[in-house]
């Protein structure tokens, strides 16, 4: 029973080393010229007023009541005055270019 136990596992091994040896392995071709790289620059895109409304609203769980375009120092700023629940009234800005809310 042992003996054949051994010769099983013999067989197997050999089976399963066979499968492994009799893959090729990848080369690259050596006349391959390098990849090229382009360098772009970024497109500036800008979040619109509705978008930047919808960022706020959504961010501070607030009616967005006024808003108003801004530019400083060439940047648009998006000046949005806000209502929340409690009846409080607040300032939000929010750059355009990235979105984020300054």
């Amino acid at each position: 029973m042992k003996a054949a136990r051994t010769s099983t596992i013999a067989a197997l091994a050999l089976v399963l080393s066979a499968g492994v040896m009799s893959v090729p392995a990848y080369d690259a071709p050596a006349s391959a010229p390098p990849a090229a790289v382009h360098h772009t620059s970024p497109q500036r895109v800008e979040l619109s007023l509705d978008q930047a409304v919808k960022l706020a609203q959504h961010r501070y769980r607030a009616r967005v009541v006024r808003a108003e375009t801004q530019t400083q120092g060439g940047r648009t700023i998006y000046l949005l005055r806000m209502l929340d629940g409690a009846g409080r009234v607040f300032a939000v800005r929010v750059d355009a270019a990235s979105g984020t809310i300054l």
